[in-house]
């Protein structure tokens, strides 16, 4: 038992013991793919909240279904196109012999969202698509340790006003049990007060993870979005991972409890033209003692570590020839 939430050693999603992430970036085209993988199959489930989602086997998440455990889940850029990055993995994770078994035959469960970065300055006129090479070369990078910021799926991500990008977070629990977060944030709304430095989800950092800049001594007017909404910057992808025993529909609920850290720290959130979605993940090791209170304490804490996922996304964001947008650092770092 602890005494008290504190982030873990690393502060990503992977202080999740068994898991690991991996990234593929394309600097050309200003895109790329994020995979998280565990050591062993896990149970997984998702909800959807923006109005223009893109996803590849989502479906099967649902308890009801006969599959109960994936293999892997992938983000991609690219928009409909980034979908293929989960075939690469697919492919890669057969080759490995992972997947789930049919007769003599496996077939790897892994489910993907994509979100839209087609037009942010890269390069998009390819040949052949190029998300399945990304994919498999995401899943090849796995580690426990991996960079925040302009990699993977947030490579090419925006916001309302400034660059996107790949975040994490995480925290133990007193109950013993670990919750991470791992996002593209790809926001058509702002991680930032007004043009910032302050993040909205300032009151819910943890030892200057993003700036340590506090909260902001004023805030515009709540009921209208801000003024520089771009066209190009929509959907905003996660994942919330934990060590605890958890069903399908428990992960369903993890995940929907989680979508809060998206209106903590996004401003607006789930909108129409953004494709908001959270997975979860549970690798199972650790059982709930009191599940009611268990699962409330988990969900609580899926947010407030996507808020600050999503704060350090946009904080580490670097610049790169041929952005649209500044990065947070650019003006406040």
């Amino acid at each position: 038992m602890t005494d008290q939430p504190r982030p873990g050693a690393r502060n990503l999603i992977t202080d999740v013991a068994g898991f690991r992430v991996g990234n593929a970036q394309d600097a050309a085209i200003k895109t790329g793919a994020t995979v998280l993988v565990a050591d062993a199959p896990f149970t997984a489930g998702i909800h959807v909240m923006g109005g223009a989602p893109g996803t590849r086997e989502t479906d099967l998440l649902a308890p009801d279904k006969t599959v109960e455990q994936i293999d892997a889940l992938v983000l991609s850029g690219g928009s409909a196109f980034g979908l293929d990055a989960a075939s690469g993995v697919a492919d890669a994770l057969r080759a490995q012999g992972r997947g789930f078994a049919v007769g003599d035959q496996l077939v790897p469960i892994v489910p993907g969202a994509i979100l839209f970065d087609l037009i942010n300055g890269g390069d998009k006129d390819w040949a052949d698509n190029p998300y399945k090479r990304l994919g498999a070369e995401a899943l090849a990078q796995a580690a426990a340790d991996f960079d925040l910021g302009s990699v993977g799926a947030g490579t090419g991500a925006t916001t309302a006003n400034f660059k996107g990008g790949l975040g994490s977070a995480s925290v133990t629990l007193p109950s013993g049990h670990t919750v991470g977060a791992l996002v593209a944030v790809n926001a058509l709304g702002s991680a930032v007060v007004g043009e910032g430095p302050h993040f909205w989800a300032g009151p819910f950092e943890q030892g200057g993870e993003f700036g340590g800049r506090g909260v902001a001594a004023s805030y515009p007017e709540p009921h209208l979005p801000p003024t520089k909404l771009a066209a190009h910057a929509n959907t905003t992808i996660g994942i919330i991972a934990t060590d605890a025993t958890l069903t399908q529909a428990q992960c369903a609920r993890l995940a929907t409890a989680a979508h809060d850290g998206y209106a903590r720290a996004l401003f607006p959130s789930h909108t129409p033209m953004d494709g908001d979605l959270i997975f979860a993940a549970a690798s199972g090791a650790k059982p709930l003692e009191n599940p009611i209170v268990d699962t409330l304490y988990l969900g609580h804490a899926a947010a407030t570590c996507m808020a600050r996922a999503i704060a350090r996304a946009v904080f580490h964001a670097s610049p790169a020839m041929g952005d649209l947008q500044p990065c947070w650092s650019d003006r406040h770092g």
